[in-house]
């Protein structure tokens, strides 16, 4: 008579990705692939399955939800920022003369690589604005 809780052999057939990374996965934690897959397959039947992934999910929309938050927020930070230097700049600099304005424009070029050059190595180097901007600075009162 067969002991009912003695374990019992069992053949499958796995994909050969699978197979390495069970064999992976087992010699990197020191233990049996049959433990490993018998731990596996135990997971996957159990009746507390479905809440376990509905957490995982939820922990992971939890940290994409935090993720888009500070997106909206340094956006924001962006626009804010353009639109004050933007403001600034019109309000301080006057329109140039006619002789100057020709000179001004057949230096643009120039200019404009300049500040992209200039850009690149604020992108490269940081700190970021997102970075010096405290997240607790409190929104005004408009």
């Amino acid at each position: 008579m067969t002991n009912p809780r003695k374990k019992r052999k069992v053949t499958v057939y796995l994909d050969p990705a699978i197979e390495k990374s069970l064999a992976d996965f087992a010699a990197r934690r020191d233990r049996s692939q049959s433990m490993i897959a018998e731990a596996a397959i135990a997971s996957f039947l159990s009746p507390d399955d479905a809440e376990r992934r509905e957490a995982i999910v939820a922990r992971r929309l939890d940290q994409i939800d935090r993720r888009i938050t500070r997106m909206e927020r340094d956006v924001g930070i962006a626009v804010e920022t353009l639109a004050v230097f933007i403001r600034f700049w019109l309000a301080t600099t006057p329109a140039l003369p006619e002789p100057a304005a020709n000179a001004a424009k057949a230096k643009v070029g120039e200019r404009y690589e300049a500040f992209i050059t200039a850009l690149g190595r604020r992108l490269a180097q940081g700190p970021k604005l997102r970075q010096e901007v405290s997240e607790d600075v409190p929104e005004s009162e408009n």
